[in-house]
C-alpha cells in the first residue's frame, strides 16, 4: 500500500504592525497611525465605519492604558483576513472593569463603547501586565 504525501498550505495568513505608546504621545498618534494602517487594506474605501469604529475602539484602549495603568501602551494591528485584532499591552496587570452607567459622569464609557463597537473582546494578564483585544470583522454588520 502507497502513502500519499499532501503538502499542507498553512491555514493563516496574517499581516501585523506594532507601535509603543508612551504615556506622553496620548491617543491621536495611536488613532492617526490606525488609520494609515487601515487605509493600506483598502478599508477607507470599502468600509468607511468600521475604519472609524476601530479608530474610536482604539482610542479608547490606548487612553485607558495611559490614564488607568498610567504606562506606556503596545498597538498591535493583526489582520488574519477574516477579523482585525487590535491589542493594547499596558504594564498593569489590573484587568478593566466596565463600569456602571452613569448619565452625569464626564468618563468611565471607554469598554462600553468598545463593547458596541467591536464584534468580540477580551482582556487577560500575561507575564508583564495584560493585554486587552478587540476583534472586528469586515463582512460583519457593526
Amino acid at each position: 500500500m502507497e502513502e500519499e504525501t499532501v503538502a499542507e498550505e498553512s491555514s493563516l495568513r496574517a499581516v501585523g504592525w506594532a507601535r509603543s505608546l508612551p504615556v506622553s504621545s496620548g491617543a491621536k498618534g495611536a488613532r492617526d497611525w490606525t488609520r494609515a494602517h487601515l487605509t493600506t487594506l483598502g478599508w477607507a474605501a470599502t468600509a468607511p465605519d468600521l475604519v472609524d469604529s476601530v479608530v474610536l475602539a482604539v482610542s479608547e484602549l490606548v487612553t485607558n492604558a495611559h490614564m488607568h495603568a498610567r504606562s506606556a501602551a503596545q498597538l498591535i494591528l493583526t489582520w488574519d483576513e477574516e477579523c482585525l485584532h487590535v491589542t493594547v499591552h499596558d504594564a498593569s496587570p489590573r484587568l478593566p472593569e466596565q463600569r456602571p452607567s452613569d448619565a452625569g459622569a464626564t468618563g468611565g464609557r471607554g469598554l462600553q463603547l468598545v463593547d458596541a463597537l467591536a464584534d468580540t473582546w477580551q482582556a487577560h494578564r500575561c507575564p508583564r501586565g495584560k493585554d486587552v483585544i478587540a476583534c472586528f470583522q469586515p463582512h460583519a454588520a457593526h
